[in-house]
């Protein structure tokens, strides 16, 4: 074989080979094409699923590129170029104004943040969005900011839930006993406590059923919470007991006055189905002054017994605490 045979040989196996090494190489970006593709459907799926979004900001021009789910969020059409300023006309002024504080400061020292805020869309529906933030620079100059949004209107509501079923009654919407000890722990020296028993509930209940009973707690509720308005706490502590706390009543004036009108708010009855039942209300009350909680609640509870024993439907007062004035005479203010 002369020179040029072996040349054409030569030249004839190494484009075999690189034909060889192309079509491996040209396999191998496919299955790594449909790997991305793989991967970015599974990703997009995901990211539906859990609502999760991705939009970018280019700096300083201020574009902004969203997903699908992110347009989806704000009721803008998908495949929009949505507008800065409209799109910050979506959330509510305190959210934008968080919203912008935490983005400028994110920008200015060139990290992240993370916020939950409420927005409404284009066409009105109210939302809970996660939103995270990256700041990317080059050099030391920021040039785009980017992250996901996230819609947590489902876990901001069970968080909801779960808070009001922690913090309030189930059955009359009012505070619960829990939030009620809080408050009284809190109560200053010239705050009043007022216990509310009612009257006849029990004949109610024993008569006509639960469901009455339930009626009537509901019906006693709504009538505390008209006749109690302004004050600081109204609660169910348990059963047909109830508690009203005022933070500064520094006379008395104020608890003696609420009381008489909580005892008339009582006094008129309610339809249920046929009947018309009636109910009443008796209530102690005794002014903080230097008493523990425990013992201003103590004292209340036995002014309300006074009360009841005297013939129900009237306020009892509990004696002026005492308990320390020869410890400390500031107590009593004077």
């Amino acid at each position: 074989m002369d020179a040029a045979e072996t040349r054409y040989a030569y030249d004839a196996a190494t484009i075999a080979a690189l034909r060889t090494q192309v079509t491996t190489q040209a396999a191998l970006i496919r299955s790594q094409a449909d790997l991305i593709s793989q991967i970015q459907t599974t990703f997009d799926r995901a990211a539906a699923a859990a609502q999760i979004g991705v939009w970018e900001c280019d700096l300083p021009s201020e574009t902004l590129r969203w997903s699908d789910t992110v347009c989806d969020l704000f009721e803008f059409p998908r495949g929009s170029t949505p507008d800065r300023a409209v799109t910050l006309a979506c959330y509510p002024d305190e959210a934008r104004q968080r919203l912008i504080a935490a983005r400028s400061e994110a920008i200015a020292r060139r990290s992240s943040f993370t916020l939950d805020t409420e927005i409404i869309g284009r066409r009105g529906t109210r939302r809970w969005i996660r939103i995270t933030a990256t700041v990317e620079c080059r050099g030391d100059v920021p040039v785009r900011i980017f992250g996901l949004k996230q819609d947590i209107t489902d876990e901001r509501l069970r968080s909801e839930r779960i808070r009001y079923s922690a913090e309030f009654d189930y059955l009359t919407g009012l505070a619960n006993r829990a939030v009620f000890e809080r408050h009284l722990a809190a109560l200053p020296e010239n705050g009043t406590l007022l216990l509310v028993d009612l009257d006849g509930f029990k004949a109610i209940n024993d008569v006509y059923g639960h469901a009455a009973g339930d009626a009537c707690l509901k019906e006693a509720a709504g009538r505390l919470g008209a006749t109690c308005r302004g004050t600081d706490l109204v609660a169910r502590i348990g059963g047909d007991e109830f508690a009203v706390l005022i933070t500064n009543d520094p006379n008395g004036r104020l608890g003696e006055s609420l009381g008489q009108r909580i005892v008339d708010a009582m006094r008129a009855p309610f339809p249920h189905g046929t009947a018309r039942l009636g109910f009443g209300a008796s209530v102690g009350l005794a002014r903080a002054g230097c008493s523990s909680p425990a013992e201003l609640f103590d004292r209340a509870d036995k002014a309300l017994y006074a009360a009841k024993l005297a013939g129900r439907g009237r306020i009892g007062f509990a004696a002026p605490d005492l308990s320390r004035a020869g410890i400390d005479a500031n107590c009593s203010g004077s």
